[in-house]
């Protein structure tokens, strides 16, 4: 069975949507993934795997952006 293990919930406060990662791991076997579930509107969801190079990469590049922008303000806690 493949075991999904939630690392952290957010909410973005701007487009309302939950955001939740977690660790995938398949029964067959493989690398490990970081999949990406968007809750959109209490119904739809967005839901992708990344490899942890990818995910590497795109965390490196989202951090270049967002530190000279961003504040202490922490994102809001996703609503159970």
């Amino acid at each position: 069975m493949d075991q999904i293990t939630s690392l952290t919930q957010f909410r973005n406060p701007f487009g309302n949507q939950e955001i939740e990662l977690q660790e995938a791991r398949y029964e067959a076997g493989g690398t490990p993934m970081l999949r990406l579930r968007i809750r959109e509107r209490g119904a739809r969801f967005t839901i992708f795997d990344v490899d942890p190079v990818t995910a590497k990469y795109w965390a490196e590049e989202m951090l270049k952006w967002a530190t000279p922008l961003a504040t202490d303000t922490p994102p809001l806690p996703a609503e159970d």
